[in-house]
């Protein structure tokens, strides 16, 4: 009943106010604290790590890979015709405009130090004709093309400054012409040749040489013409003997053979007898210098003559056969 629970409040007047029980509080939350992880790799992040510690692998990952994706997505690209057309006519058109753009044109050839026959043949050998672009000539090949002529000795082709391609040329000196079975030729000091000419009176201020082989010793030859300074008056020219040595050839048929090797020192021999002995001014067809201790002398025909009258023989007739020999000959055949 009510009266009867004591601890009830609000009993009446006289009544005690119930006891109030204190609840004890409960404790805050603890902040969970992280579960750290295990610093050990894995196994498969451990074998990766390892393998690309490898320098061939590194290459490949960073470098590789990325060149072949790159490779990949240009060949998927330029597989189109279409595309790869218009690249390439992109290129081209860009590359065309810069190469002929003004400071690139050049306008015009000079050439210095070459003959009019040099200068045409070298004006006509240009692989384009001008106005063009500087990178439509190739000085390289243009040089090479221009050596080919037989007259130039060197070239110096450049482009200068205002379009202008400058070419000085440098050309061979004649020094010696050459007869040999196919015509007459004109060489320089070494041989080599420059020209054609037609007859020996084209260029009559040059000496003369002959026979085969004659091109390949031109120094020599010009060597043993220079050593002959008292008799160049009546020097007609040298001859190759068998492309081994030279023999000297004079006016009124006389020659001077010289030996292979020291054939400058015979020369000289033979020049230094004839001007004590006057040895060349006398009837002697031949003079042999092959042999350094033996030179022979071959007589005229008047010489030999003169000598067989002082020793009472027949003279000899323009074959060489005695004339007496011969008148004898002819009665027997009369009779």
């Amino acid at each position: 009943m009510p009266g009867l629970n004591p601890f009830q409040r609000g009993q009446g007047d006289g009544g005690r106010p119930a006891p109030v029980r204190h609840v004890p509080s409960r404790p805050a939350p603890q902040p969970q604290r992280p579960v750290r992880k295990d610093p050990a790799p894995s196994r498969l992040a451990y074998r990766l790590n390892r393998m690309m510690l490898r320098p061939l692998v590194r290459r490949l990952v960073h470098v590789g890979l990325p060149a072949f994706l790159a490779a990949l997505v240009a060949g998927i690209w330029l597989s189109d015709d279409t595309r790869r057309a218009n690249l390439t006519g992109g290129i081209d058109a860009i590359v065309d405009r810069i190469q002929h753009r003004e400071a690139f044109m050049v306008k015009m050839m000079t050439i210095e130090g070459a003959s009019p026959v040099v200068d045409k043949g070298l004006r006509a050998m240009l692989p384009v004709d001008l106005p063009a672009s500087s990178f439509e000539i190739d000085l390289e090949k243009l040089r090479e093309r221009v050596l080919k002529l037989d007259a130039v000795e060197a070239v110096d082709l450049r482009i200068k400054p205002g379009g202008i391609l400058s070419a000085v040329v440098t050309e061979r000196v004649p020094a010696v012409l050459w007869r040999h079975a196919r015509g007459v030729e004109i060489l320089d000091k070494t041989g080599h040749r420059v020209a054609s000419v037609t007859a020996r009176d084209i260029r009559g201020d040059l000496p003369i040489i002959s026979g085969e082989g004659a091109a390949r010793a031109a120094a020599e030859a010009l060597a043993l013409i220079d050593a002959a300074g008292p008799i160049l008056p009546r020097l007609r020219g040298l001859e190759r003997m068998g492309e081994r040595r030279w023999d000297v050839v004079l006016d009124r048929g006389q020659r001077i053979k010289l030996p292979e090797t020291g054939a400058l020192q015979a020369l000289e021999r033979a020049i230094a007898l004839d001007h004590g002995q006057h040895m060349l001014e006398r009837d002697i067809t031949v003079v042999d210098l092959r042999k350094q201790q033996r030179p022979v002398v071959r007589l005229g025909l008047e010489a030999q003559n003169a000598i067989r009258r002082a020793r009472g023989q027949p003279e000899l007739g323009a074959d060489s056969q005695p004339v007496a020999a011969k008148a004898a000959n002819g009665k027997k055949k009369s009779g």
